[in-house]
């Protein structure tokens, strides 16, 4: 069964981004940060996520068990009705989502899927696209 605990409490500097943006991506972001923790719970080998300030938007570290790819979430003045979700460039997350998603996502380069604010979360590709990210060192390093 999916877990669907809350999130642990924010720290006050990751807080304090969420809080500066605006009201609709504020809760767009909140909604995907919601889904990184779920994710990471109903997957055992990705243990606990360290959540932190990585070019100063929030980012979702496999620390512990080192099984992923940090997961940066982001919104920007210079795009403001869209909310993106960065992987590293590193890897081959863009590239394999775009394969299995491009009629559901928008993928830009080759880090970045970008959601625009004035539609629902696509939850489901969305989610997997999460799960990737949070195993992708484990699985690359799978016999």
């Amino acid at each position: 069964m999916a877990s669907t605990a809350l999130p642990p409490s924010m720290t006050p500097a990751v807080s304090a981004v969420y809080d500066g943006y605006p009201p609709a991506a504020r809760a767009f972001l909140l909604a995907i940060r919601q889904l990184v923790f779920e994710t990471a719970a109903n997957l055992p080998e990705v243990g606990a996520l360290t959540e932190t300030l990585k070019w100063a938007e929030p980012a979702y570290l496999t620390q512990a068990t080192r099984s992923g790819t940090t997961i940066r979430l982001a919104w920007s003045p210079k795009r403001p009705e869209f909310a993106s979700i960065f992987v590293s460039c590193q890897t081959s997350l863009i590239e394999d989502g775009r394969a299995r998603y491009s009629d559901d996502l928008t993928f830009i380069g080759n880090r970045e899927i970008r959601l625009p604010l004035s539609q629902p979360l696509p939850a489901t590709p969305v989610r997997h696209c999460i799960a990737m990210a949070l195993t992708y060192h484990k699985r690359k390093s799978a016999p």
